[in-house]
C-alpha cells in the first residue's frame, strides 16, 4: 500500500518422516529438508523483512552429541543471511571432510542443521524493536531433552502484562515483558509440571532415570499443556513449537485471526502462513493443503503420528481481512480472485465520481500489489462499457452505419501505468526540512498519456495515514493535469487500532479518525470527544469482558461518504488544481469479495477478542491525554 504499513510475521516448519537416507537416495541430497526450508521462508518473505530465524533438531542422536541447532539475523537481507551462515558452515564441514556426503549417520553426526524437525519464521519488528534477540525461534534450554521448548509465531497478545503477572505468581522471574518470551515461559511451566508428573509415574512404574526419559518422551500429551497454557491467551497467534527430543506443534487462536495451513503425505509434515508457499514448494495441488482449523493445533509426535486436536473452544471466526487484501501473496488462487472482485464492486462508486465519463478516464493503480484490484476494476469497467455499446446499438439498429458501428467498437477503456515507485528514495528521509519535498519524489510520473479533460482514478490497497497520498501521490498526478483526481482504496476506512500483528497502535495516526474529529469541529461537535473519553476512562479497571468501545462514537454523527469527502479535503491542498476525490470500499461489499475472512475490526471497531476493546479504549486515553505511547 502506499502508506508503508508493517504487519504480522510468517511461519515455516518441516518435519521429514523418513530417514535422511531415503531423500538422498531419491532427491540426490541428504540436505532436502535444508533446501525445502529455504524456498519456505523465501517465498514468505513480503511476511517479514527485519528478522529471519531458523531451528532445527536431530532425532534419535546419543547423549553428548549436539542435536539442537539455532541461527537468527537482523541483517538487511536475513533469509539469505541466515541460509548463508547454513551453507558456510555445511561447505566448511564437508571441505575437511569430503566422504562425509555419503555416510549419512556420519554426516548427521558432525554437521549442524541436518535433521529431521525444521522451524523458521520471518518477522517485522512490530514495536519497532529489531534487536538480535527479538527475532524467533527463541529457545528454552534444558539438559533434559524434552523439555527444551522453541517457539516462533505470527501474534501479538493484548494481555502480556496479564500473563506476565501470572508467571509471577507462579514464582517465576521472566527476563522481559514480551510477549513471545511471556508464551514460551507459560507453556514451558506446563511443559516442566507434565515431565515432572510423568517422571513420578516412571517412577512407581519402577523405571530408572535414564530408562525414564525416553517414555516420559513418549507419553508426553502436548494437547494437554497447550490447553493449560492457553488458558487466558487474548490475542490472534498462530504459534509453533518444537520440543527437543522431537515433538512438535503448530496451535492457531480460536478466532482464526492468523492464518496457518499445513500438508501431509508420507514424506513430509508442512506447515506455513500461506497456501501457496506449500503448494508451489512442493508442488502439490491447491485442495491438498488444509487450513488449521481455529482453537485447534496439529501436532507432531517424534513417532511421526499426526493428531488434529482442539486446544480451545473455536469462536465465530474472523480470520484477518487485511491478508486477503493485501498481506498475503495474491498467487493464491482463492485470494487473486477476491483481490479482483474488491476492484469490481468498487465500480458503481467510481463511475458515479466520474459522472459515468469513461471515454475520459485513465484507469491506474499504486502500488504494485494493487495490481490485482486493478485488474477486476478494469474488468468491471469494461463490461460496463460493453453494455453502454450494446444499449445504443439496440436503440439506432435501423439508422446505424458501417463507420457508426467501427467508431463505437473501437471505444476502450483506458488504462495506464503512471506511477513508478523510486523506492530507494526512503532510505535518505532523515531530516524534517527535507522530507517533505523528499517524500514528494518516492513516485516517478509517466508524462503525455494523460489529456487535460481527463480523469484519472487511481487504485490503491488501502488508505492508512494518507501520508504518502498527501504529501507524494497526489502531488505527483497533478502534475500530468487531469481535470479530476479520483484515489480508490479496495478497503474500507481503517477507523480503528489492530492489536493483533498489524503495526497500528495509535489513533491519531489514522487519517479517518483524523477527519472525523475535523467534522466534529467543525459541526459543534467536538463535545462528543470529552464523553467518549470520560466513558473510557471509566472502563480503566474493568476486566476485558465488560469493557465496552465507545470509540466508535467518534464516527456515528457521519456517513461514510462524508469522511470520504474530508479526507479528500486534508490530503489536498491549495496548489492542487485537480478536483481530489477519495473513495472506499464498502465494508459489505468487502465481505462479498472475502466470505471467508470476516475480521473487520479495523473497519469496524467489532474486536473478536475482549483485549480488542480494552485496546481501542486505551488508545483513545493515550490519544485524548497527549501520551505518545502504544494502547498495548
Amino acid at each position: 500500500m502506499s502508506d508503508a504499513l508493517k504487519h504480522e510475521c510468517g511461519i515455516a516448519l518441516v518435519r521429514l518422516l523418513k530417514p535422511l537416507e531415503y531423500y538422498k537416495e531419491k532427491y540426490g541430497t541428504a540436505f532436502y529438508g535444508i533446501q525445502k526450508m529455504y524456498l519456505m521462508m523465501e517465498k514468505q518473505h513480503n511476511r517479514g523483512q527485519d528478522g529471519a530465524g531458523f531451528a532445527s533438531i536431530k532425532l534419535d542422536v546419543e547423549p553428548g552429541e549436539r542435536y539442537i541447532s539455532r541461527v537468527r539475523s537482523n541483517h538487511s537481507q536475513p533469509i539469505q543471511d541466515v541460509f548463508k551462515q547454513i551453507n558456510e558452515r555445511i561447505s566448511e564441514e564437508l571441505k575437511a571432510n569430503p566422504d562425509l556426503g555419503d555416510n549419512i549417520k556420519e554426516l548427521k553426526t558432525s554437521i549442524p542443521y541436518v535433521g529431521e524437525l525444521f522451524l523458521g519464521h520471518v518477522r517485522y519488528g512490530t514495536f519497532g524493536k529489531n534487536s538480535i534477540e527479538s527475532v524467533h525461534p527463541f529457545l528454552r534450554q534444558s539438559n533434559w531433552m524434552h523439555r527444551n521448548l522453541i517457539l516462533a509465531g505470527n501474534f501479538n497478545m493484548t494481555n502480556v502484562k496479564e500473563l506476565f503477572q501470572n508467571l509471577v505468581e507462579l514464582g517465576q522471574h521472566p527476563k522481559e515483558m514480551a510477549d513471545t518470551v511471556t508464551v514460551m515461559e507459560k507453556i514451558g511451566h506446563f511443559l516442566d509440571k507434565e515431565v515432572m508428573q510423568l517422571y513420578q509415574d516412571c517412577k512407581a512404574e519402577g523405571y530408572s532415570k535414564r530408562e525414564a526419559s525416553p517414555v516420559i518422551a513418549e507419553r508426553l500429551d502436548l494437547a494437554k499443556i497447550l490447553t493449560r497454557s492457553a488458558k487466558n491467551l487474548d490475542g490472534g497467534y498462530a504459534m509453533a513449537g518444537l520440543l527437543g527430543h522431537g515433538d512438535a506443534f503448530v496451535f492457531r487462536d480460536p478466532a482464526g485471526i492468523r492464518p496457518a495451513y499445513f500438508y501431509q503425505d508420507d514424506e513430509v509434515v508442512v506447515v506455513a502462513s500461506e497456501r501457496p508457499v506449500i503448494q508451489t514448494v512442493f508442488n502439490v495441488p491447491f485442495e491438498s493443503v488444509k487450513e488449521i482449523e481455529p482453537g485447534n493445533a496439529l501436532i507432531i509426535k517424534k513417532s511421526g503420528k499426526v493428531t488434529m486436536n482442539q486446544i480451545l473452544e473455536p469462536t465465530v471466526k474472523k480470520a484477518c481481512s487485511f491478508e486477503r487484501i493485501y498481506f498475503s501473496r495474491g498467487s493464491d488462487a482463492e485470494i487473486y480472485q477476491e483481490r479482483k472482485n474488491l476492484g469490481k464492486l468498487i465500480l458503481p462508486a467510481v463511475l458515479e465520481s466520474i459522472d459515468s465519463d469513461t471515454d475520459n478516464t485513465v484507469f491506474s493503480y499504486i502500488p504494485n500489489t494493487a495490481e490485482t484490484s486493478f485488474y477486476g476494476l478494469v474488468e468491471a469497467a469494461q463490461d460496463f462499457l460493453n453494455q453502454r455499446k450494446n444499449n445504443y446499438i439496440l436503440e439506432n439498429r435501423n439508422t446505424l452505419t458501417a463507420e457508426t458501428l467501427q467508431e463505437l467498437l473501437s471505444v476502450k477503456i483506458r488504462t495506464e501505468k503512471v506511477a513508478i515507485k523510486d523506492a530507494k528514495l526512503r532510505t535518505f528521509i532523515t531530516e524534517d526540512s527535507s522530507r517533505d519535498d523528499l517524500v514528494a519524489h518516492v513516485y516517478d510520473v509517466t508524462y503525455g498519456v494523460i489529456k487535460p479533460e481527463d480523469n484519472l482514478v487511481i487504485i490503491d490497497d488501502s488508505i492508512v495515514r494518507g501520508t504518502t497520498l498527501k504529501m507524494s501521490i497526489i502531488k505527483m498526478m497533478d502534475r500530468l493535469k487531469p481535470k479530476r483526481i479520483v484515489i480508490v482504496s479496495s478497503a474500507p476506512q481503517i477507523r480503528y487500532p489492530d492489536c493483533y500483528g498489524i503495526d497500528m497502535a495509535k489513533l491519531e495516526g489514522l487519517v479517518a479518525f483524523r477527519a472525523a474529529l475535523d467534522l466534529l469541529k467543525e459541526r459543534n461537535l467536538y463535545h462528543i470527544v470529552d464523553e467518549v473519553y470520560a466513558k473510557c476512562k471509566a472502563q480503566e479497571n474493568y476486566a476485558d469482558t465488560d469493557v465496552v468501545n465507545y470509540v466508535t462514537a467518534i464516527y456515528d454523527q457521519f456517513t461514510p461518504e462524508e469522511i470520504s469527502d474530508r479526507i479528500a479535503e486534508m490530503l489536498s491542498s491549495p496548489e492542487i488544481n485537480a478536483e481530489v476525490k477519495i473513495i472506499f470500499q464498502k465494508v459489505e461489499d468487502l465481505h462479498i469479495a472475502c466470505p471467508k475472512n470476516l475480521g473487520d475490526w479495523y473497519f469496524t471497531g467489532d474486536y473478536p477478542t475482549p483485549g480488542g476493546n480494552r485496546v481501542v479504549n486505551r488508545a483513545f486515553i493515550n490519544f485524548y491525554e497527549g501520551k505518545n505511547a502504544r494502547a498495548y
